[in-house]
């Protein structure tokens, strides 16, 4: 016998209970009972669920969400089975509802946790290292660049160099060798004049010409040696600042002070001489145009530049000299600028009317300085040398 209490026959149906039954990895079982690692780079992973109900469970429907990947809730489905494919290196966690008969969701839900392991080049090691290689792989270039254009500009001074003694032997084996045998044939003809105004106009005139002469092989021997041969550039510019200062006709003695900061390094001959002819045509400025009572010289041996600065108290040049090169015909700012440049480095002139004058000539070391710069890793620079030696 059945007896049926319709006050206690419940309204609805049991609701629907999800349950995550396997996840495979290409075709291959995993275990879902512990946290699930994977290898790197599956092609496809495949989850399979059911959701348990007595009543009608045909009609029990679906939904899934992916967290790590999906961006909502799936639309709901009567399949069974979930395929994602090409997953990247995540920690990821399934889910998984469902409904019954009657259209009303379980409020609990089947969760299943994974990660998909990172392939070598996903690792965070391997991409610190590879950021590491390339900005060493810069740097090297850099460094490279900067030893090809010091080699190109060493290339040019000594083209330089060849084409002053050049210039120097030519000027001595052919012009000034003709204008010593002419005045030998002068002083002939000197001899066989009487004595009397013309043959002493002569004489003036073969003094002069001797002293012509002396003055060109002083200028040949000018171009085939070094202005400061002993590389001691403070000490060439003390020097042609006494001098220069013995030399000056006002009556006020200029003091004349010469400073070095840093280790002197040696620099190229060429270089040195453009250095020291700028610092001589910035001290007769000085002494002879702006009549300064006071000079002051600063040479910096800095890793990155050579720096040198001369400062005065004279009268100062009109800014809108400054501007274009100073006065017609007077060429030595000018000429200062552009000896500047062809060592390229950059010449900078501060001044006003009676506030003194400085001027600042700045040069990079790696044209300045014969040995490379002590920053310069010492590996680069026997790979370097190597390579210039073969």
């Amino acid at each position: 016998m059945s007896v049926v209490d319709p006050s206690r026959v419940a309204a609805s149906s049991a609701l629907a209970i999800p349950h995550i039954d396997a996840l495979s990895v290409d075709g291959s079982p995993v275990n879902v009972q512990d946290m699930v690692h994977i290898p790197a780079s599956p092609r496809r992973i495949t989850f399979t669920y059911t959701g348990l109900s007595l009543a009608t469970p045909e009609r029990v429907r679906f939904r899934y969400f992916l967290e790590g990947f999906d961006r909502s809730w799936s639309e709901p489905v009567a399949t069974r089975e979930a395929v994602y494919t090409n997953l990247g290196a995540h920690s990821y966690r399934f889910r998984v509802v469902a409904c019954n008969s009657e259209g009303l969701w379980s409020e609990s839900e089947a969760v299943v946790g994974f990660e998909v392991e990172p392939t070598v080049w996903q690792t965070w090691w391997f991409r610190i290292g590879s950021a590491a290689l390339i900005l060493l792989l810069v740097w090297c270039a850099y460094l490279y660049r900067l030893h090809q254009l010091a080699k190109e500009f060493n290339i040019r001074l000594e083209e330089r160099v060849g084409e002053r003694t050049r210039v120097a032997r030519e000027l001595h084996d052919t012009l000034l060798q003709s204008f010593h045998g002419l005045l030998l044939r002068f002083q002939t003809v000197s001899n066989l004049l009487p004595a009397g105004e013309p043959k002493q106009k002569l004489e003036n005139a073969i003094d002069q010409a001797a002293q012509a002469i002396t003055e060109g092989r002083d200028a040949v021997q000018g171009l085939r040696s070094s202005t400061t041969v002993t590389n001691d550039l403070a000490s060439a510019i003390t020097a042609l600042g006494a001098e220069l200062a013995r030399g000056e006709l006002s009556p006020n003695t200029a003091e004349f002070h010469v400073e070095v900061e840093g280790a002197p390094r040696d620099l190229h001959p060429i270089l040195r001489d453009e250095v020291y002819r700028i610092a001589g045509e910035a001290l007769r400025n000085a002494l002879h145009h702006a009549h300064a009572q006071r000079i002051e010289v600063e040479i910096r041996y800095d890793e990155r530049q050579l720096r040198l600065r001369v400062r005065d108290d004279g009268k100062g040049i009109d800014p809108k000299l400054l501007l274009k090169d100073g006065r017609a015909g007077h060429y030595g700012l000018e000429g200062m600028r552009e000896r500047a440049k062809l060592m390229g480095g950059k010449l900078a002139v501060w001044s006003e009317l009676d506030s003194g004058t400085e001027v600042e000539l700045r040069i990079p070391a790696s044209r300045a300085y014969e040995i490379p710069p002590a920053r310069r890793r010492w590996w680069l620079a026997e790979k370097f040398s190597g390579r210039d030696r073969e």
